[in-house]
């Protein structure tokens, strides 16, 4: 299943997106939660209901009439793996890691498919990176890699936007990882009986249309088990936390000179069985929250 939230009629709320259409699961099947963390939370039983409900082609909407959100707006936790594609790390001319480089996005920094990205007014150093992710389904801790398949309720497209001059002013890389807009994620989460192994995913980026990065999830240095095995040894994993796995080569920063974002660029990133994530750059606009 792909498993949507979306905008309809003034209201928020979670479906299943069947071809050109959407089944709102409020209205066939109002005794679900209406908020995907939610909807994962309530397990297997959740999934199974909203299955069913599927069968009913009385309460669909069409696709192009709704917004589509970011399946999770605010996850518990969103975490990024760093120099995970060997090609990635060779452009970068840093050493091929030992132990995996994570690190932390805000949440804050989530958006939409659709959505703008802003160019920030601190920095002109913007870059994009295509990455798959996977969405935890259940709390859990110390899973074995044998077992890791077992907590995903699925897998998400990321664009790990990055400043890159504020990236590397600090080590942890957060800062210029984090900027408001700079995580778009959708355009849904697909379950894994639709993926199939997921390290034989067809990844590519454009930018205005002209491909930047093509790669294949094959080529993960350290694939989606084996980072859930890492990271459930050191602390809880909860459900709604989305992990992105890394971008492969062909990111602006390696290019001579690099090709920055700006303005009026579009980033379309589709990868293999989920479909495509496109978000345009627009100059950040004034805040009512600045100071």
């Amino acid at each position: 299943m792909k498993l949507a939230t979306f905008t309809h009629g003034g209201a928020t709320r979670i479906g299943v997106v069947v071809e050109d259409s959407i089944v709102d699961l409020a209205a066939a099947a109002s005794e679900l939660p209406r908020e995907m963390i939610a909807f994962l939370i309530a397990g297997p039983h959740a999934i199974e209901r909203a299955a069913a409900a599927v069968k009913n082609p009385a309460h669909r909407i069409a696709l192009k009439s709704v917004k589509l959100e970011a399946p999770i707006a605010r996850p518990p936790e969103f975490l990024a793996i760093g120099l995970n594609y060997a090609d990635h790390v060779e452009e970068t001319k840093m050493k091929r890691p030992e132990f995996p480089m994570f690190f932390n996005k805000q949440s804050s920094c989530v958006t939409g498919p659709g959505d703008p990205i802003h160019l920030p007014r601190a920095s002109s150093a913007l870059d994009y990176e295509g990455e798959l992710g996977f969405v935890i389904g259940r709390r859990c801790r110390h899973v074995p890699r044998g077992r890791a398949h077992e907590v995903i309720a699925g897998y998400v497209i990321v664009n790990d936007v990055s400043v890159r001059d504020w990236q590397r002013r600090a080590p942890t890389m957060t800062l210029g990882k984090s900027f408001d807009t700079h995580g778009p994620v959708g355009p849904w989460i697909v379950t894994p009986d639709e993926i199939g192994d997921p390290h034989k995913l067809d990844l590519k980026t454009f930018v205005n249309g002209e491909q930047r990065q093509h790669s294949n999830t094959k080529n993960l240095i350290f694939d989606c088990f084996a980072q859930i095995e890492t990271l459930s040894t050191v602390f809880t994993l909860l459900p709604g936390t989305i992990v992105s796995t890394g971008t492969p080569g062909g990111v602006a920063a390696a290019m001579n000179p690099p090709k920055w974002l700006k303005a009026g660029d579009v980033v379309r990133i589709e990868i293999e069985k989920i479909g495509q994530l496109e978000n345009k750059v627009i100059e950040e606009p004034a805040s009512t929250d600045s100071i």
